[in-house]
C-alpha cells in the first residue's frame, strides 16, 4: 500500500461513526447506493458546524448516511433533502427517527433534482450538499450556487471520481466533467474554493459576496 493509500485509509478509519449512521451506511450498501467515505461526512459536518448553518440543501438523500452526517455538525439545522427513489427516502426518514431529528427539522423531496432545484429561493441556504448523479455535477453546481447565500458553501461529494480526475488521460464524461468543475471554480472571482483528498474527494466552494 502506498504512503498516499495509507493516509486515506487512517482519514477513513479515525472516525467514529454513531451506530445510526453505521446502520444507513450498511443500509445504502445493500441497496446498492455508494455513501460518502466516513472522512468526508467528518468534514462536511465540521463545515456546518464551523458556519453555524441553519438552512442545508442536499441533492442526493441515498439512505440518509451524508444527511446525518450534515446534522451531526448542525444540530439545529434545517435539512431539506432531494431524491428520485421514495424507497431510499423512506429508509432515510426512518433512521433520521431513530437518530433523534425531529420530523419538523428535515423535508424529504422525491424528485428529480433538475426539476424540483429551480423552483427553490436563491440566496437562502448556508450549505448545499452534492452527491447525486454525477452526470450532472456541474448543473448541480450552478442551481447549487444560485441557492447559497453570499458566504454560503456548496459541498460536492465524489470530487475525485475514483482517482480518474487527476489522470488527464481519463477522459470520460464524469471525469471529464468534475476535472472542468474543479478548475473553473479555482479560476472563478466569484468564489473560493478548495479540494479536499478526503475519501473519494470533496470540493468546497464558497460563495463571495458580490
Amino acid at each position: 500500500m502506498s504512503d498516499k493509500d495509507s493516509n486515506w485509509k487512517f482519514a477513513d478509519d479515525v472516525i467514529v461513526e454513531s451506530e445510526v449512521i453505521a446502520r444507513a451506511r450498511q443500509q445504502s450498501l445493500e441497496l446498492g447506493i455508494e455513501p460518502i467515505a466516513p472522512s468526508v461526512g467528518a468534514q462536511a459536518a465540521v463545515v456546518v458546524a464551523a458556519t453555524d448553518a441553519e438552512n442545508i440543501v442536499e441533492i442526493g438523500t441515498g439512505a440518509g448516511v451524508s444527511g446525518l452526517w450534515l446534522l451531526t455538525g448542525g444540530t439545529r439545522a434545517q435539512l431539506t433533502s432531494i431524491d428520485s427513489e421514495l424507497e431510499h427516502q423512506q429508509y432515510a426518514r426512518g433512521l433520521f427517527t431513530e437518530a433523534g431529528v425531529s420530523s419538523n427539522r428535515v423535508r424529504l423531496i422525491t424528485g428529480r433534482a433538475l426539476d424540483v432545484l429551480p423552483r427553490m429561493n436563491e440566496n437562502s441556504y448556508d450549505i448545499v450538499f452534492i452527491d447525486a448523479d454525477p452526470q450532472s455535477v456541474i448543473e448541480y453546481v450552478e442551481h447549487g450556487l444560485r441557492l447559497a447565500r453570499p458566504g454560503g458553501t456548496v459541498l460536492v461529494a465524489h470530487a475525485l471520481w475514483k482517482g480518474r480526475v487527476s489522470d488527464p488521460a481519463q477522459r470520460d464524461d464524469v471525469a471529464t466533467g468534475f476535472r472542468t468543475l474543479i478548475t473553473e471554480t479555482a479560476a472563478s472571482g466569484a468564489v473560493v474554493s478548495a479540494l479536499s483528498l478526503a475519501g473519494d474527494g470533496l470540493l468546497q466552494i464558497t460563495k463571495l459576496a458580490p
